[in-house]
């Protein structure tokens, strides 16, 4: 198993315990009037992870399928349609990438005809992954407000979490 399994994992369970505390009228709603919903992000996250990860140790990580500006827009899509095709990305990472060896890290992809090693690849992917589930669960929170369940270590109790460090590696 790679090194970048455990943190996949570790994001996609943030990404869906932050969904999960919001309405489907939080789930649309946009903060301001340039800025992006859930919706959106995970619309825009499972479009990337699609097209970064459908054939990916054989094709271009941009597909020319791939519509990305129309990620931007949620408009005429439920939640249940979104959620789903988030799971269709999530099933098309996870076959294309937590079986991979470590001779494979070091092989060459490309993203928009750049090259990079595997390894190179899946720290962007992460980076670019972790950066739009936080934003997830910033809005999910603030949606949330007392209602909100946290996803880490609640305030005040790091002494606590420090005694048995639960969330450290991904599962």
């Amino acid at each position: 198993m790679n090194v970048f399994v455990g943190e996949y994992k570790r994001y996609k369970g943030l990404l869906e315990n932050a969904v999960a505390q919001v309405s489907d009228e939080d789930f649309f709603r946009q903060i301001g009037e340039t800025s992006n919903s859930i919706a959106i992000i995970v619309k825009h996250l499972a479009g990337n992870l699609l097209s970064r990860f459908t054939d990916f140790l054989t094709t271009d990580g941009e597909k020319e399928w791939r519509q990305r500006e129309a990620e931007f827009d949620a408009s005429g899509a439920g939640r249940a349609e979104l959620m789903d095709l988030w799971q269709r990305a999530w099933k098309v990472l996870e076959n294309n990438v937590f079986s991979l060896s470590p001779e494979d890290m070091s092989r060459t992809v490309t993203i928009r005809g750049v090259a990079f090693t595997v390894e190179e690849a899946l720290a962007r992917s992460l980076a670019h992954f972790s950066y739009h589930v936080g934003q997830i669960v910033y809005l999910a929170k603030h949606f949330a407000g007392d209602r909100w369940q946290y996803l880490t270590i609640p305030p005040g109790k790091s002494a606590e979490y420090n005694q048995n460090p639960t969330m450290e590696k991904g599962t």
